[in-house]
């Protein structure tokens, strides 16, 4: 009830800001995410959405975080800053904000890339 009333409408305000109508989301196969009511909400308001059954669970190689997004984020966080709960999450807001668009538009890109390789290697990691 909380990821879809507090997540998921930050997620949608923000990708409607970024990319207009015409965008897709996914997310992988946590609880919170494959619930009925999430997946439900997820078809009715986003402009796309890749449900449970479209999307590979626990592939690294075609989810943009795993492969780009956290590496660009891991670099921008002072972990001097972390120790408590708090601060971890203060320095996690603050990096977000500094991970550049163009490594975030070059993920993207690169995404349909990844999936024909996937296809080609029939699902398995790539190296």
């Amino acid at each position: 009830d909380r990821y879809i009333k507090e997540v998921l409408p930050i997620a949608l305000q923000y990708g409607n800001s970024v990319f207009g109508s015409d965008w897709t989301f996914q997310h992988d196969r946590a609880t919170p995410h494959i619930h009925h009511l999430t997946q439900h909400w997820c078809r009715d308001h986003f402009p796309a959405f890749l449900d449970q059954h479209q999307w590979p669970a626990n592939s690294p190689d075609l989810n943009l975080l795993d492969y780009c997004i956290w590496d660009e984020l891991a670099n921008a966080i002072k972990r001097d800053k972390v120790a408590p709960k708090k601060a971890l999450v203060d320095e996690l807001q603050r990096a977000a904000k500094e991970i550049r668009m163009d490594v975030i538009f070059e993920s993207c890109d690169s995404w349909t890339t990844r999936l024909n390789r996937v296809s080609k290697n029939e699902g398995e990691y790539l190296n």
